[in-house]
């Protein structure tokens, strides 16, 4: 697999079961598993500093010869038997870890979120090693650290001679290099003299490339998408899309050349948890003109509303309508496949009915990300007609958006109230028997990550 040319998703922010707030699923068992179903080639191991959780990378992964990790062949032998075979594919990890940074800087406290990727478990030790100097790398999968922004770039360079430092979902609010409420105005006042040693963002949930194309000093950077899953079952809900050699120095260099890279396949910022101001107590969802209107403050409560990514990517952007740069990738908004099929069976996302569907739906078509965006709508058609017709609307982008604000999720839907009771169902994938077959125990419900 290592050298050899070719067009992968890879989703290199996730996080383990030792982050708080996430799933006890998060082993390296089950991320393989859903990157297989979700059609991720190259997954983050996330969390690589956390001492139990780089040991468990030690006894479970072995080398794949690129700078990359495979799960050790005893145990990958028995993931790939759970999995249906249209979905029995290599599943590679990369080294990866989120750091929180919390420190004071101008007028403000700083909290911000930065993705450290590495070579090797060598570097990873090392990293590891001078973050245990700083502060407590053990009680957290993502350790909060009093460290400068700069500082953390200066230790993730110092550990090694391809150890590279992405910003995480750069306009998060609260903990972000670009967020409303704790950021800078630019990644160069973030990074300081540091700055040129990054050359690629991650946009989060709530942004989409479009979004960030307003901005002019974000034209020299690759931007990013990964899901921040908090549970195995959230992989790929964005992803990066690579043409190149499935190894860590091919995935590096196409992300600071733009050599391999493809672009990214992206949540509708509306649905992301922060796109839009508000204050989720008092139920308030406000558009940025709504919101300078009040003054900032909730119409209800009279206290601050929370400045999601939309007002405050108006107010860095330097432009009126989005103009793609050089570094510009390709662009494909999806919505997850379980939340399409949540619509049409209209049960929970998380329910029997979903998950029976899901399977089918994977088992018949193959992988997730397969089923979104590259098997033809035909062929979707022939299996349910459902959701052939929510697919094909998917593409063309016939959505509708009820915008998420304020940590609350936005909703995007792919019928009108009644249609489906109006559209005629045929011999539907998921009224078919249950058929039973080893998977790994299904993963609990967790928080979905920072965004």
């Amino acid at each position: 697999m290592p050298g050899s040319l070719m067009t992968f998703h890879a989703d290199l922010h996730v996080h383990s079961k030792y982050s708080r707030a996430t799933s006890r699923d998060l082993d390296l068992e089950h991320l393989a598993w859903w990157a297989a179903r979700k059609g991720i080639a190259v997954v983050g191991t996330g969390d690589c500093v956390h001492p139990a959780w780089l040991a468990e990378i030690r006894t479970k992964l072995v080398p794949d010869g690129g700078g990359l990790f495979r799960l050790r062949p005893d145990i990958e032998a028995e993931v790939e038997k759970t999995l249906p075979p249209s979905c029995r594919r290599p599943v590679r990890f990369m080294l990866s870890t989120e750091i929180s940074t919390i420190y004071k800087k101008g007028d403000k406290t700083r909290k911000i979120h930065h993705l450290i990727y590495a070579p090797d478990l060598d570097t990873a030790e090392r990293l590891a090693a001078k973050l245990a100097r700083i502060g407590n790398i053990a009680s957290d999968g993502r350790p909060i650290l009093g460290l400068d922004s700069r500082d953390l770039l200066e230790i993730a360079l110092e550990s090694g001679p391809d150890c590279y430092l992405v910003p995480a979902h750069i306009w998060t609010p609260w903990f972000a290099a670009l967020g409303s409420q704790s950021g800078f105005d630019s990644i160069e006042e973030c990074y300081g003299d540091l700055s040129g040693h990054i050359f690629a963002v991650e946009t989060g949930l709530s942004s989409d490339p479009a979004m960030n194309w307003r901005v002019s000093f974000l034209d020299r950077y690759r931007l990013t998408s990964n899901s921040d899953a908090h549970s195995p079952g959230k992989l790929g809900r964005e992803a990066t899309r690579f043409s190149c050699a499935p190894d860590y120095l091919s995935i590096r260099r196409a992300l600071e050349t733009g050599d391999g890279y493809v672009g990214t396949v992206e949540f509708f910022p509306e649905e992301g948890k922060y796109h839009m101001d508000g204050h989720r107590a008092c139920g308030v969802r406000l558009d940025p003109k709504e919101t300078l209107a009040l003054g900032g403050r909730c119409p209800v409560c009279g206290r601050p509303v929370t400045v999601g990514v939309a007002h405050r990517v108006e107010v860095l952007a330097d432009r009126d309508e989005a103009v793609p740069p050089a570094t510009a990738g390709a662009v494909a908004s999806l919505v997850p496949l379980p939340e399409i099929l949540s619509e049409i069976v209209r049960s929970g996302v998380a329910s029997g009915a979903v998950t029976r569907a899901y399977d089918r739906a994977t088992a018949a078509l193959g992988p997730e990300l397969d089923v979104l965006g590259e098997v033809p709508v035909e062929d979707i058609a022939k299996a349910d007609s459902l959701l052939g017709e929510a697919v094909a609307r998917l593409r063309a982008g016939a959505v509708t958006r009820q915008a998420g604000y304020d940590g609350e999720y936005g909703v995007i839907r792919l019928f009108g109230d009644g249609e489906l009771d109006r559209l005629t169902r045929g011999d539907l994938l998921f009224d078919a028997p249950t058929a039973r077959r080893r998977r790994p125990a299904k993963p609990q419900a967790a928080a979905g990550g920072e965004e």
